[in-house]
């Protein structure tokens, strides 16, 4: 993920590197979050940071599509763990 544009520490904008397989599904994702994004034909995913809310969020949409199975299946049992051994 690469910075394009800067204004506050967490309102940038970034070029993000995904596969051009998963992109229009990235972006899908990150459009029905109201994360502000732009997918044009034949260029890379831009996507507009603007809050800590929209990092988790653009950061769990990209684990989906980036994260090997086995790592997947890791967070969710901590998750799972973290959350019922209370």
């Amino acid at each position: 993920m690469k910075s394009y544009s800067s204004g506050s520490e967490i309102d940038q904008k970034y070029v993000v590197e995904v596969s051009w397989a998963d992109r229009w599904q990235v972006y899908q994702r990150l459009h029905e979050l109201d994360i502000p994004c732009c997918c044009e034909t034949n260029q890379p995913l831009q996507v507009e940071i603007a809050n800590p809310l929209a990092m988790v969020q653009f950061w769990c949409v990209m684990q989906r599509f980036t994260a090997c199975r086995p790592e997947l299946i890791r967070i969710l049992e901590n998750s799972w763990h973290s959350r019922y051994q209370k």
